[in-house]
């Protein structure tokens, strides 16, 4: 059962310390950041929370918003790479696959994604391809269309090959690796704030849209699916907690007004 964000319990929101989000079709609209998606990161980070989107958009297209959006860093690529601006210095990339295992993964990445377009009639590579280092993703929503089975057998042929499969609302992502959203998000906060995710993951919030989003609903008892999830309702083994009455940006910023109104 999805609750309403209404029925999330003050107490729950004072002992929040960070929000983790997705970016497509959660923070954007329409592909855009909308103004109030962006305000909504900036009065959450002037309160003092810890803003953090996780994607699996690559860290290609994810640099520019890494250095001006009101965030501590964007973690790209499913949690495989993490792109942080501190203030006055140079944007900061870090990894955690070394750069032979990243040079290796990359060229078998390329094979398989040769092998999805060959096999699976109307695939094609996304448009952000260029930007991707640890991963290759198909667009089956974006600016192409597949229908779900088309979908199914690209996923099938990933994980035949050994890869990590995914399905966003725009992409299929495939990797090499252990990395997910969920490890990238422990990751980062060990990196950046030396803290323990799993032993206060009460204290952070997950927003997200889509079934590749499921780790972490898991995982958050804070968690919180802006309302166009409802399109991926039924395939969800573990759906969010709480539903904005809003979609994409709209329920983004209903998610900051709730945080905000108990600080």
């Amino acid at each position: 059962m999805l609750w309403d964000i209404n029925a999330w319990p003050a107490d729950d929101r004072r002992r929040i310390v960070g929000v983790f989000t997705d970016i497509d079709d959660t923070l954007t609209t329409d592909g855009r950041a909308t103004p109030d998606a962006l305000l909504a990161l900036a009065r959450l980070k002037s309160a003092g929370l810890h803003v953090i989107p996780i994607t699996g958009r690559p860290a290609g297209w994810s640099a520019p918003f890494a250095a001006v959006w009101p965030v501590d860093t964007i973690v790209a690529e499913n949690g495989s790479v993490a792109l942080t601006h501190p203030a006055g210095g140079a944007l900061v990339k870090r990894y955690q696959q070394d750069e032979a295992t990243r040079t290796r993964n990359f060229a078998r990445m390329q094979d398989v994604a040769l092998r999805v377009l060959r096999e699976v009639p109307g695939a094609q590579l996304s448009r952000d391809s260029i930007g991707r280092e640890t991963d290759i993703a198909i667009d089956h929503s974006e600016f192409n269309h597949m229908d779900a089975s088309a979908i199914a057998r690209a996923v099938r042929i990933m994980q035949a090959e050994g890869m990590t499969a995914t399905v966003s609302s725009i992409h299929i992502n495939g990797w090499y690796g252990t990395h997910n959203k969920l490890e990238g998000a422990r990751w980062i906060v060990r990196e950046l704030f030396g803290r323990d995710l799993d032993a206060e993951s009460d204290r952070w919030v997950y927003v997200g849209d889509s079934t590749n989003d499921q780790l972490m609903f898991e995982h958050f008892a804070n968690s919180i699916g802006v309302a166009n999830i409802r399109r991926f309702e039924r395939e969800l083994a573990h759906k969010p907690r709480y539903i904005t009455r809003g979609e994409r940006g709209e329920g983004f910023a209903e998610v900051s007004v709730k945080l905000l109104a108990v600080r």
